[in-house]
């Protein structure tokens, strides 16, 4: 199956191994794209894992159940990145995500913050502006 990172690699070469061993992206937007894909397949344990220890409040685990839950994703464009790279200690992913929940289409647009803690990639955080179509 392709990866639905939409990186036209098939699945087990790209973003499974990620998933198998979070911590493992080796750049923001390869993080943000296995985050994507995450969503994707439900894989709620890696969102959880990749998200910054200081962003992780109780709560968390539930909203990312429920967005996995009720949106489905139909795909992924990244708009831009800045910094990020494997040497680097922060870095920003723009994208935009199209999706259906409860029968209407819209355009999840973010850009991303990313942090490297104890060497590796975490999302911090992101400024959201979702669009109906």
């Amino acid at each position: 199956m392709k990866c639905p990172c939409e990186s036209g690699l098939e699945y087990s070469l790209c973003c499974q191994a990620y998933h198998a061993k979070p911590g493992t992206a080796p750049t923001a937007e390869a993080l943000m794209r296995s985050r994507y894909a995450a969503y994707v397949l439900g894989e709620i344990d890696y969102l959880l894992a990749t998200t910054h220890p200081t962003e992780r409040q109780p709560d968390l685990a539930a909203g990312y159940r429920s967005t996995a839950e009720s949106i489905q994703w139909m795909g992924l464009e990244v708009v831009s990145t800045f910094q990020g790279g494997k040497n680097d200690k922060i870095g920003k992913v723009e994208f935009k995500a199209s999706y259906v929940q409860a029968g209407q289409r819209a355009i999840h647009h973010e850009k991303s913050r990313f942090k490297r803690h104890a060497g590796q990639w975490y999302y911090l955080d992101g400024v959201i502006d979702d669009q109906a179509l």
